[in-house]
């Protein structure tokens, strides 16, 4: 049976299927209003329901954090070490995301892993992106002989100049260090650094682009830590439209609860995805300021030209904090 449930009185009444969609005059007080399925009554109760679930969670979680600071000592969030936590990757955390989702009907699926920082994916990710035109060349060699199934791959020092070879020296070394290779010879005879590679599928997603989503979430969580603000992150969020549409936002954050920020990030091709994400954008009701597409290596000319031709905005790795820092 599909139900009517008029929006002045409350008034709710059964009526056949058939009525499905129509709009009719409230048999009470005359209102009109719009017959809708079952399954869309269940839907919306449970939303409501959700959400209260969630809210019960986040008082609880903030009572007993204040308990813990109190009789424990427990450090406020300013403290916290941003690059060395598991405290993001909760759903207390997640929660406002969850509801600023929900009030516009769009289910979400977070990755818990994707902002636990205790690992060294971010500390690798931001040496790469605060001097990507140096060590560019290492990414890729390592990508492309992962993607050639090559066991090593090799770096070449001969043309580079003293300072740079040191500094591409020193990271081969760090990538070591933080085990994202499982070898590596300084061949300083023949002038180079031969990599032995890892095979585990989440280094092989750090090198093929990941380390981009990992560099910009760092970026944020700098920025807004540095501010002051109250925020909520989330990388790699799953999300279904309510036509079915699924979407994975590489990052997203939501400023005071009210400003969300969306960064796709991009390490290759980027211009057949343009159309799709001026669509989500206006879906997801994003200002293009805070709808951004982080490309690696774009100049600052190219990334604004493209930003005054769509409704979207494009910089480098290079600019992405000073755009942050022009937004909020």
């Amino acid at each position: 049976m599909a139900i009517f449930r008029c929006s002045k009185c409350a008034h709710l009444q059964e009526y056949p299927d058939s009525q499905l969609g129509e709009t009719i005059a409230c048999p009470r007080c005359r209102h009109p209003a719009p017959v809708y399925g079952t399954m869309f009554f269940i839907g919306r109760l449970l939303d409501k329901c959700f959400e209260g679930q969630r809210e019960i969670a986040r008082l609880k979680g903030s009572v007993t954090a204040g308990q813990s600071a109190a009789h424990a000592g427990a450090p406020p969030l300013d403290q916290i070490d941003i690059a060395n936590t598991d405290q993001f990757a909760s759903e207390l955390q997640h929660g406002p995301i969850f509801d600023w989702f929900h009030k516009k009907q769009i289910q979400v699926q977070p990755n818990m892993r994707g902002v636990d920082t205790t690992g060294f994916f971010d500390e690798v990710a931001v040496l790469i992106g605060s001097n990507f035109a140096i060590l560019k060349e290492v990414v890729e060699r390592i990508r492309w002989a992962q993607q050639k199934e090559h066991a090593s791959a090799t770096i070449h020092l001969e043309s580079k100049s003293p300072p740079e070879a040191q500094a591409i020296s020193t990271f081969c070394q760090q990538l070591y260090d933080f085990s994202f290779v499982a070898k590596c010879f300084h061949n300083r005879p023949e002038n180079n650094v031969r990599l032995i590679l890892q095979t585990a599928p989440t280094i092989r997603d750090f090198f093929n682009g990941e380390w981009l989503e990992w560099y910009a979430l760092m970026s944020c969580l700098t920025y807004t830590k540095e501010r002051g603000k109250r925020f909520s992150c989330a990388r790699n969020l799953s999300i279904t439209l309510q036509n079915g549409d699924s979407h994975e936002l590489d990052v997203f954050m939501l400023i005071d609860g009210k400003l969300p920020i969306c960064i796709e990030c991009k390490t290759g091709e980027y211009r057949q995805n343009i159309d799709k994400y001026l669509g989500l954008r206006k879906r997801l009701g994003i200002a293009a300021e805070s709808f951004i597409l982080c490309i690696t290596g774009l100049s600052d000319e190219h990334a604004k030209g493209l930003t005054a031709m769509y409704d979207l905005t494009f910089v480098s790795e290079r600019e992405l904090a000073a755009h942050l820092a022009r937004i909020f």
